[in-house]
């Protein structure tokens, strides 16, 4: 409601502080919270109840005389609504000092770290846009606190995703609205942000990975495989050396691997495989006796030219009935009907499909090994999984699945 009697004219050139200490407690928090401004000083020029004209605002000092603290920008006190452009920065705060706020709302104390940010806040005709550049070094959780207010969400995952390789956590939180909202709250809006920055990591990890990284690395999450086989397709390097980059950045990560098979592709597809495995088998043979070696990524390359040739000796080594000629000799076949022989004459039971699952898995952590350089003791092979779990819409069933603890 608007006043009963209109505001008595005000306006001060000039407010100038030297010297000055802020005493701060607050006493609804168990254990209390104190923390003194020190050394402020600042002025504060062209104060009036006018709401046409705006105030600069110049204030600085530190926290418990460490901290610097710096506030400056326009604002009119009296219709803060229209018009207000404040920055306010502080450097290299001792979060240990808030560890009590911590345990109510985040469910842990903080060990160590500091905090540096950069809050900037606008509003022109009741709307207002926010920026906070927040910079956290070493932010390290201590024991878990039994707190009723504190967020249900496994937040030290969330920490350990956002931070770096050294440790630090860079953070650009965007928040706007109106203020003529009646659920607006500036302090709501950021525990909102953060709350869903929390959540995003958690449910969808390597999306939020992505957004850090400049990009969309939600495929991160699976690398796909040819029905039957466990060996790594071609374009798996790629997805393979991101993973093993975040890795080693996030050394408070650990990652979980997880084979996936088709029933419905992966047993037909694993008598195409045993049938190459044969063929590169003899392929090796011809290779060491010509004194030749493989290349150095093991891979068995066939020749088109080679591989009728090849084919045929498999063909012949197979014990099952052949067609025979009218002497009785194995009658020479075409490409296409060797291998449909053969396949037909090939033996794929149950728990070989299963082992499927679990090689895809063995492969991948071994590129992860011995190419990304990733610890071992912070890669997890899980048990193999069966058909689809509608999570990676965009993936195959054959595939190997990553998450992310």
């Amino acid at each position: 409601a608007p006043p009963a009697e209109p505001m008595m004219p005000l306006s001060i050139k000039r407010i100038t502080l030297q010297g000055g200490n802020i005493a701060y407690s607050d006493r609804f928090i168990k254990p209390n919270y104190d923390a003194n401004l020190t050394g402020m000083g600042g002025r504060l020029n062209g104060l009036s109840s006018d709401p046409t004209t705006i105030a600069e605002l110049d204030l600085r000092g530190k926290v418990d005389n460490a901290a610097p603290v710096e506030v400056v920008g326009r604002l009119n006190p009296f219709r803060q609504d229209r018009a207000l452009d404040i920055k306010a920065s502080v450097k290299d705060f001792e979060l240990s000092s808030v560890s009590t706020y911590a345990g109510k709302y985040v469910g842990y104390g903080i060990e160590k770290g500091k905090l540096s940010a950069t809050l900037n806040y606008k509003v022109e005709d009741r709307k207002l846009s926010a920026t906070n550049q927040v910079f956290l070094d070493q932010l390290t959780f201590g024991d878990k606190v039994d707190s009723p207010t504190a967020l249900k969400l496994p937040v030290l995952l969330a920490v350990s995703l956002l931070k770096n390789s050294r440790g630090e956590i860079d953070l650009d939180l965007p928040i706007g609205g109106s203020l003529d909202d009646p659920q607006f709250s500036v302090g709501g809006i950021v525990v909102k942000v953060i709350v869903n920055l929390i959540t995003k990591a958690i449910t969808s990890p390597f999306a939020l990975l992505g957004s850090m990284m400049g990009g969309n690395s939600e495929e991160m999450a699976w690398v796909d495989f040819e029905p039957g086989f466990a060996r790594l397709p071609d374009a798996a390097g790629t997805k393979l050396a991101a993973i093993a980059k975040v890795m080693n950045e996030k050394t408070g990560l650990k990652l979980e691997i997880a084979g996936r098979i088709d029933p419905a592709t992966d047993r037909e597809g694993l008598k195409q495989a045993m049938l190459m495995g044969k063929v590169e088998g003899l392929k090796v043979k011809d290779m060491a006796k010509k004194g030749e070696s493989l290349g150095d990524d093991g891979r068995v390359l066939i020749p088109t030219a080679e591989y009728p040739a090849l084919l045929t000796r498999v063909y012949k080594d197979e014990k099952f009935p052949k067609p025979r000629n009218v002497v009785g000799l194995a009658k020479d076949l075409p490409v296409a009907e060797m291998e449909k022989l053969i396949l037909a004459n090939t033996t794929v039971n149950d728990e070989d499909v299963r082992l499927l699952a679990q090689q895809r898995a063995q492969a991948v952590k071994n590129w992860l090994l011995e190419k990304g350089n990733v610890p071992a003791e912070r890669i997890f092979l899980l048990a193999g999984r069966e058909g689809d779990d509608g999570k990676q819409p965009k993936a195959k069933i054959s595939r190997v699945d990553f998450s992310l603890r």
